[in-house]
């Protein structure tokens, strides 16, 4: 049996890390056709695409895009997000607002800490890894498909709670700035590291996968991992 750690670098607001997620689970479920007690340990890292996108309540998304890219830039990146996420089951929308994500690490990063303190994570049907990833999942839903304000904490509360964190603990962390250093840090890391885009995993520390690739680059690095344990 093989336990695989994958670290994640990503950002809420980052298409291709949700794409990316939704590839990585397809791999992971593949793989554990053949391997049914291997498992994986995802671990979710900040990475600020746009440090400087404003806090609550963000910015028209849609007036983002065409501003940075044009009409028809942004025509045709709607179009290539739509036609991959509908290979992914997701359902990319447009409107909404966007903004900074310190926030949203900062509940990612919170939710990997029970999940330390819970000492072994709890699987969903449809959702590879724990209660880290299922707070990911949760926040990319929210903002890519049903349009929601990551910069909102209402939002992020909504996220957590159907994750399984307590409501109570996310509203009095939201409150706070409990954890901002520790994605600061994290963030920080990642650009000493040159990591310059996500999604960004490394598998077993040494086995490195940078974008959304097809499931194939991580099965194979899977396999690379099984021969050289």
């Amino acid at each position: 049996m093989t336990n695989f750690n994958i670290q994640v670098i990503s950002d809420s607001v980052c298409p291709w890390c949700y794409v990316g997620l939704r590839r990585l689970s397809r791999a992971i479920a593949t793989h554990k056709t053949t391997y049914p007690a291997d498992t994986f340990t995802l671990t979710w890292h900040a990475y600020y695409l746009r440090p400087n996108n404003p806090p609550y309540p963000g910015i028209d998304k849609k007036e983002f895009y065409i501003d940075r890219f044009g009409e028809d830039g942004f025509a045709q990146i709607s179009n290539r997000l739509g036609e991959v996420g509908r290979q992914e089951g997701i359902a990319f929308k447009f409107a909404g607002r966007l903004g900074n994500t310190r926030d949203s690490h900062r509940l990612i990063w919170y939710a990997g800490k029970k999940e330390k303190e819970a000492g072994s994570p709890v699987s969903e049907p449809g959702v590879v890894g724990g209660l880290q990833t299922r707070v990911v999942e949760n926040l990319f839903r929210a903002y890519f498909e049903e349009e929601g304000n990551i910069t909102d904490r209402k939002v992020l509360l909504e996220a957590a709670v159907l994750a399984g964190l307590d409501r109570a603990e996310v509203e009095k962390l939201l409150e706070s700035d409990e954890g901002g250093l520790e994605v600061d840090v994290e963030a920080g890391r990642a650009q000493r590291k040159l990591v310059t885009g996500v999604p960004y995993y490394t598998i077993q520390g040494q086995y490195a996968i940078g974008g959304a690739e097809d499931p194939s680059a991580f099965l194979q690095a899977f396999e690379q991992v099984k021969q050289n344990p």
